[in-house]
């Protein structure tokens, strides 16, 4: 599914991880650290960005629509179109709440509902 601005260059999971996240002003907050993938219908769930802590303690997961992320070249990271505060307030999960339930549907449905996005599935 392409990006915002239409970015559909392939690219590697394994590359996606670690890749900054910046808010519309261009501040970064946060990173990806990985993307949920559904095995059956081959699509991408949502991403998992991180926010806040220092060296993983205190930090907050938040599962993401992969349609919300727009790849800027210039940043070399991905821009959400919506404030640090917004995202903060978001739903948030451990890492290991990702792929409990069969990959965490709860969570994709409660991702694509918090950030008002239509469900491409």
């Amino acid at each position: 599914m392409p990006t915002a601005t239409g970015h559909t260059t392939a690219i590697a999971a394994s590359k996606v991880s670690g890749t900054a996240v910046f808010d519309m002003k261009g501040a970064k907050i946060g990173q990806l650290e990985d993307l949920i993938l559904d095995k059956t219908s081959n699509r991408i769930m949502f991403a998992i960005v991180s926010f806040g802590g220092f060296l993983g303690i205190g930090e907050k997961y938040h599962s993401v629509p992969w349609s919300v992320l727009d790849y800027s070249k210039e940043k070399g990271g991905y821009i959400v179109p919506m404030t640090k505060e917004t995202l903060e307030k978001a739903p948030t999960y451990a890492l290991g709440d990702f792929t409990k339930a069969d990959g965490g549907s709860a969570i994709r449905d409660a991702s694509y509902d918090y950030y008002k996005v239509g469900r491409d599935w």
